[in-house]
């Protein structure tokens, strides 16, 4: 795409060819087209030898050939513009002037010619009689008002040019940075014109005060502001008249000076007499401005041969000065020369310091050498390293095993959590706690009276709820009346027939009841509640491992299922929460707290299932917030298997999902199948961990999930199929009906009927698998 470039001349050859020449050589890399802009000739005035004369004062035949003549002059300029371009495409544009300042009418023309870039010489604004302390301004107004979408570049001489103001002064650089005009409350400084020509200092004055005149001559010191004042009037004339003088030849004049007046024929005498006298009246006013003017410039010449003796007298000053600054360089010259024969002796020096370090090389690859002899016996005593930590990794891995076996005998122990959970439940019932009611004076004593040292804290806060002791047990107390709440007795009857329902291995038992102090004793759990374990900053009780932390959920959920699916009602908890679950002291959970009445609808419901979602992440992750799996878990207790940390995140958001949302769980028996198949992938992967360090522990580990008793968690040695058709051990079963549950321990539904039949082919294979270990069945 070609790019056009406008480009404003005024009449001075030299200095329009510069400015193209800057303009050429600015887009040189670019393709350009320029169109010269020029300013239109002042049609009011005609110039001549004897100065500017206005149009009217002269015939229009002489005007029409003065002017065709000026027109061809500027021609000829714009044709040596056009040729100097070369083969770079080049057009004209005439300025037409008007009553209008020239800065008005160049912004005019960027914004009706949509000018993107403008270069424009300070020559052609002088060109366009404008007053030189009016060129910065009109220069300041065109960079303020010009639009955005131009690009303004001032030239002079060649050089680009930069419009600056600093401490309330306006000036002009170039741009090596030189001053080539400024504009301040005064008018321009000849001063600063002066010191371009003749550079001086301080010092320089000082040390050439025997080099003045006499004092017939008047010093510059004297009459320096004279000059200055002289210097900025002749810049001021300048701008008004000299820089617009037309030089007409003075053959030219003498042909076309004698023209006589035409006087129309159809005038009578007196008519005629009157014209005549009306153009000698214009001669005489003609011949008295001149004459004014001719005395002017005799003025001005004697002004300006004053001036020019003086500055001669300056001249002279300054070459004395030049002269003493020369014997000056020449003793610099001599002291220049001193310091080569100081560089000579120094390179002498550098020489011998070479040879220095040749020998220091020298030194260097014999030292080199003695290195390599110490890399290899480094090589060898890394090689050694190595060995050392090839066995230190051996010693490392042989512990991790040792770890790994300890993560075994802590599965085996948690084989045996909820069978001795049964049997405290039995033994309970053998000291016949079964829904005993108790007297006011058994619970007071066995709480010392509600003693603040014997209520039970759960995260910082006292509860309702106390330690006791009766017949040398230890048991909980929890008031459902006291200060801020008062319950009724049938409101009371009803909480204690809904707890008598609620039996189940993973749901606190109650043990009995005391109308009296409307309170119920339930079993005692020593880990207490799942909160302090989980949340808490010690290490002691950060004993929960991610094993640990799956089957807590798992109990949770079963303990759910059987309230969700209580006949004839479901039971709704209303509070799952880290608070209402408690640990034994082989850490298996059991879930309390929850609501005592059947005031609940579906709504309900789908909130116990969302706070089991948040409990299942709490356990993930340790804390009460959640974020991606990888980034969030809870890495202190060990580092979680990624599928099985994925499988409850899954979990946890299916069941914070809204009802109706994609993969949100309808019913708790959904999450209960999901989170089995996610304990039953823990107990494969601590299988599998455990496979390889010890036969025996794996042998123990390799039972078939079927071989165990739902109820005891641990291999049956009796199985019965009961009519919910799954086999459990014929102790813990009869147990469980001979407690008044008519329902199913897996399914909770209501069992057809209590007969149990006893199921030969597992108990064979339950055999064969113990001799095949060499295991005896006891």
């Amino acid at each position: 795409m070609i790019e056009k470039v406008y480009v404003a001349v005024g009449s001075d050859l030299q200095e329009g060819l510069a400015t193209l020449e800057w303009t050429l050589r600015r887009w040189s890399s670019s393709q350009i087209s320029i169109v010269i802009l020029h300013a239109d000739t002042n049609r009011d005035y005609v110039y001549t030898y004897y100065g500017k004369i206005p149009a009217s004062y002269v015939n229009d035949e002489s005007v029409d050939f003065l002017k065709k003549f000026e027109e061809g002059k500027v021609n000829k300029i714009l044709n040596q513009y056009i040729a100097f371009c070369g083969k770079v495409k080049t057009e004209t544009l005439n300025i037409e002037k008007y009553d209008e300042p020239i800065s008005k009418r160049i912004l005019q023309l960027i914004s009706g010619l949509r000018i993107c870039k403008l270069v424009m010489g300070i020559a052609f604004l002088k060109s366009s009689s404008m007053k030189s302390n009016n060129l910065l301004s009109g220069l300041k107004h065109i960079q303020r008002k010009k639009p955005d979408f131009c690009e303004l570049y001032l030239t002079y001489g060649g050089k680009l040019l930069y419009l600056k103001e600093r401490n309330n002064e306006e000036f002009i650089e170039d741009d090596q940075g030189d001053l080539v005009a400024k504009l301040n409350k005064k008018k321009g400084s000849f001063k600063v014109w002066i010191g371009k020509l003749f550079p001086e200092n301080a010092r320089n004055q000082q040390t050439s005060s025997s080099l003045t005149r006499t004092d017939s001559i008047p010093t510059w010191e004297k009459y320096a502001e004279e000059i200055e004042e002289y210097f900025n009037h002749l810049l001021d004339s300048n701008g008004d008249d000299d820089s617009e003088i037309l030089q007409v030849s003075s053959d030219i004049l003498e042909n076309r000076g004698s023209i006589e007046p035409d006087i129309p024929k159809d005038l009578n005498p007196i008519q005629r007499t009157e014209f005549l006298r009306i153009k000698l009246g214009e001669a005489r006013d003609a011949i008295h401005m001149n004459r004014k003017e001719a005395k002017e410039n005799v003025a001005k010449y004697s002004k300006a041969n004053w001036a020019i003796n003086l500055c001669d007298s300056r001249v002279s000053d300054l070459e004395a000065r030049s002269k003493e600054e020369i014997k000056k360089r020449r003793g610099f010259e001599k002291d220049l020369e001193t310091v080569k024969d100081e560089l000579t002796e120094n390179k002498i020096r550098i020489e011998q310091d070479k040879s220095k370090l040749n020998s220091t090389l020298e030194i260097q690859k014999e030292l080199s050498n003695k290195l390599k002899s110490v890399t290899l016996v480094k090589s060898q005593r890394e090689e050694l390293l190595r060995k050392m930590i090839h066995t230190r990794g051996s010693m490392i891995l042989e512990i991790e095993n040792l770890r790994k076996q300890k993560d075994v005998m802590k599965r085996r122990i948690e084989f045996c959590r909820d069978k001795d959970a049964i049997e405290m439940v039995s033994r309970l019932n053998a000291l016949n706690f079964s829904y005993k009611e108790f007297t006011a004076s058994e619970i007071r004593a066995g709480t010392d009276n509600f003693s603040d040292n014997c209520r039970i804290k759960c995260s910082g806060d006292f509860t309702n709820v106390y330690r006791a002791q009766i017949n040398h047990t230890t048991v909980v107390v929890k008031l459902y009346n006291f200060r801020t709440k008062q319950v009724s007795d049938e409101e009371f009857d009803n909480k204690v027939t809904i707890l008598s329902r609620a039996q189940h291995p993973h749901l606190v038992a109650m043990l009995g009841f005391c109308r009296e102090l409307k309170c119920v004793v339930f079993e005692y759990m020593h880990q207490r509640c799942l909160r302090n374990v989980l949340f808490s900053n010690s290490r002691k009780k950060q004993a929960l491992n991610w094993h640990a932390r799956v089957c807590i959920a798992a109990k949770v959920c079963s303990g759910l299922t059987f309230l969700h699916l209580a006949k004839p009602r479901p039971i709704v908890h209303g509070n799952v929460n880290p608070s209402n679950i408690l640990l034994d002291h082989n850490n298996v959970a059991k879930l309390h707290g929850f609501r005592l009445d059947f005031m609940y609808d579906e709504s309900d419901i789908r909130s116990d299932i969302r706070d089991f979602g948040s409990l299942v992440l709490q356990l993930l992750t340790g804390r009460n917030w959640c974020g991606s799996v990888d980034e969030v878990v809870d890495h202190r207790v060990g580092d979680w298997p990624m599928e099985v940390a994925m499988e409850i995140a899954r979990i946890g958001t299916r069941c914070l999902c809204s009802f109706g949302e994609d993969g949100a769980y309808t019913g708790i028996k959904m999450v209960m199948k999901d989170i089995e198949e996610v304990q039953k992938m823990a107990d494969d992967l601590i299988v599998a961990d455990a496979g390889c360090l010890v036969n025996k522990s794996s042998a123990d580990l390799e039972r078939p999930s079927f071989f165990f008793c739902p109820i005891l968690q641990d291999i049956m040695k009796d199985p019965h199929i009961a009519a919910d058709g799954f086999s459990y051990e014929f102790s813990a079963i009869k147990q469980w009906l001979g407690m008044g549950n008519n329902s199913s321990p897996m399914t909770n539904l209501d069992l057809e009927h209590q007969h149990l039949t006893p199921n030969h082919t597992l108990r064979s294979l339950i055999q064969d698998w113990h001799q095949k270990r060499s295991i005896p069945l006891t």
